[in-house]
């Protein structure tokens, strides 16, 4: 069975999307991430509130960048048929940095944990991004 030549364009769009995304991200560049997301687009993070727009987004890097240092690797991205859904999986290597609300005091502690993300792409641009992750597995690594 072959491709769709239209079907195949639009999964490397998204591909190349979702890879520079997170390119961005390992850089620390946020406005270069929010270039890649759409005005109203929708955030979750496991074990957290939804968060609808970009002013949203920004605020919550900033915390995430003020509490973290993090750098994905093993970046896997997968991609629909007709390229309007995205998943990536990845390892996250970080830093806690700063204490986050509620979680256990920071004191510069590494972690490695397994995280995943799906994605919705609309006209170009990820619509949506919803992030898990094993918040148990992240909180014994740190207080241990």
């Amino acid at each position: 069975m072959s491709d769709n030549p239209a079907e195949s364009a639009a999964r490397t769009k998204t591909a190349a999307l979702i890879r520079d995304y997170y390119a961005a991200f390992n850089r620390g560049d946020t406005n270069a991430m929010i270039d890649f997301l759409t005005d109203d687009v929708i955030h979750d993070v496991n074990q957290g509130e939804r968060r609808q727009g970009k002013d949203k987004f920004r605020a919550f890097n900033a915390r995430m960048d003020h509490n973290y240092k993090e750098d994905l690797k093993d970046i896997v991205v997968m991609v629909s048929k007709d390229g309007t859904r995205a998943s990536a999986e990845f390892n996250v290597h970080g830093v806690y940095k700063n204490t986050d609300e509620g979680l256990p005091e920071a004191k510069g502690q590494t972690y490695v944990l397994p995280a995943g993300t799906f994605f919705a792409i609309r006209d170009g641009k990820i619509s949506r991004v919803t992030t898990y992750y094993n918040l148990t597995d992240w909180i014994t690594q740190v207080a241990g």
